[in-house]
């Protein structure tokens, strides 16, 4: 099976790359910059579908790991940046792989979708840009690829592990309030999480299957108090972790969200609505449970 991985020089793009590699398959690898081990340079958010059509010639599968982060806050209306970065790439994407005769294709979502669905009554992608985008990017994905062309869609929750210098990319603010000397505070809540590691063996998984499936991919379900404390052990500044109630983190939300505004800007994942989803347990139930302890030590090692 010959790939083509795009976002191949991310967090998540390399390890599918490297997982694809060591199950013997043949890589095309696709990033925005040129750097080491990429072979091609090329912006998603602005390549044409005949770009796509000259670097999947040839090839079986695709890879989608690239796209916009929920942490955006662009300058209002927010929608339309989601779109270009997640929606728009993709529909591009799968009609040149469609029209290019591939069999099989992985779009990297978020566990947003599954919420999604389980949950309209919570009203995500109507109330959230960011939600909206994954939502249309899985159904957009697998209209413009087809009946003969599965799409497997990973639904991902908080994803801990390193790929050389990649962290994900909320790793930072968190390994350092860890380090401090501020006391470590925990909402009601929780949410699934996962390793990289385990995202690539599911995408690789569903590329050989030709699934195409909405894939939740969790290994645990943590509540805020033992992800955080969790994180704090493995960094080595392990201490307790105290209740916080919801009403403050609400607050703190709201007031972010005015502060937003002001400046023009509107998040991804709207602050008027954040609280209803940070406070809820996020749960997944996980298709096999395991641990994400190694990827903890690898996302916050100790000094």
């Amino acid at each position: 099976m010959r790939v083509v991985v795009v976002g191949a020089s991310g967090l998540i793009g390399q390890h599918v790359v490297a997982r694809l590699r060591e199950s013997g398959h043949g890589v095309t690898s696709v990033a925005r910059t040129a750097r080491a081990g990429v072979d091609h340079a090329l912006d998603a958010t602005s390549a044409a579908a005949a770009d796509f059509r000259a670097l999947l010639a040839g090839h079986d599968g695709v890879v989608f790991a690239a796209g916009a982060d929920d942490r955006e806050a662009p300058h209002g209306p927010a929608y339309p940046v989601f779109h270009r970065g997640n929606v728009a790439p993709v529909v591009r994407l799968l009609t040149a792989a469609r029209e290019e005769g591939l069999t099989r294709a992985a779009v990297v979502g978020s566990y947003y979708t599954h919420f999604h669905r389980e949950h309209p009554e919570w009203r995500l992608a109507e109330r959230h840009p960011y939600v909206r985008s994954r939502v249309e990017q899985a159904r957009g994905a697998r209209e413009a690829a087809g009946p003969d062309l599965p799409v497997a869609v990973l639904e991902l929750p908080f994803v801990f592990g390193r790929a050389r210098d990649r962290l994900p990319n909320w790793a930072g603010p968190l390994d350092a309030w860890v380090r401090s000397r501020s006391p470590l505070l925990a909402p009601p809540g929780g949410s699934a999480a996962t390793t990289v590691a385990h995202v690539a063996e599911v995408a690789v998984d569903a590329l050989e299957r030709a699934s195409g499936e909405d894939l939740p991919v969790s290994l645990e379900n943590l509540t805020w108090k033992d992800m955080f404390g969790r994180i704090a052990a493995a960094a080595g500044h392990a201490r307790p972790v105290r209740a916080l109630p919801g009403a403050p983190v609400r607050a703190g939300l709201l007031l972010t969200g005015l502060a937003h505004r002001v400046r023009g800007r509107q998040s991804g994942l709207d602050l008027r609505h954040l609280g209803d989803l940070v406070l809820r347990e996020l749960f997944v139930a996980p298709a096999r449970a395991g641990s994400v302890d190694a990827a903890l030590a690898e996302t916050f090692p100790r000094a």
